[in-house]
């Protein structure tokens, strides 16, 4: 017998680098549908992210203030053993284009095969932030262009800040 809707924790993960209004949309969505939604930032050393991980997890948070049922946290490893060691049945995931589904659907098939008790179900995008990714967000601000309104406002000033910062670094 599946358990009622009132006692599903999900785990919403990725890289956040940085939160986006997408991001932003899919947790305030996802919240609705779980009893818990634990945002989980991975900590992946093979990639060079443009904000360490703690200030990652320090963003969201304020950005997830709203949501009494929503929690930050990090995590390294396979996403199904974190899942599993925070009590999670459900994995919750993005899609904003049909290029997105067939990369999650492979995780999401791994995943199952790893351990066929936690699912995993995706949201569409809504369809003002569909266009809406972490990679576009930073080439728009490493190219000078203004992100507000595709992340929130204490992200928007951070990303300005930091780029202003390796800007610096770069000239010296």
């Amino acid at each position: 017998m599946a358990a009622p809707p009132s006692s599903i924790i999900a785990i919403y993960p990725g890289s956040f680098d940085p939160i986006t209004n997408g991001h932003l949309d899919l947790i305030a969505r996802g919240s609705r549908l779980v009893e818990r939604l634990i945002v989980a930032v991975l900590r992946n050393q093979s990639k060079e992210p443009f904000f360490p991980v703690e200030e990652r997890v320090e963003m969201l948070q304020v950005a997830v203030k709203p949501y009494p049922n929503v929690e930050v946290d990090a995590f390294e490893g396979l996403l199904v053993d974190y899942a599993a060691a925070r009590g999670a049945t459900l994995i919750l995931r993005g899609i904003r284009a049909v290029s997105d589904y067939e990369m999650e659907l492979q995780m999401a098939l791994m995943n199952r095969k790893l351990n066929s008790r936690i699912e995993t179900v995706f949201l569409m995008a809504s369809e003002e932030a569909s266009f809406i990714s972490s990679h576009l967000v930073k080439e728009v601000v490493s190219l000078g262009g203004d992100v507000s309104g595709l992340v929130p406002a204490a992200v928007a000033a951070r990303l300005k800040k930091r780029m202003a910062w390796k800007m610096k670094i770069r000239k010296n």
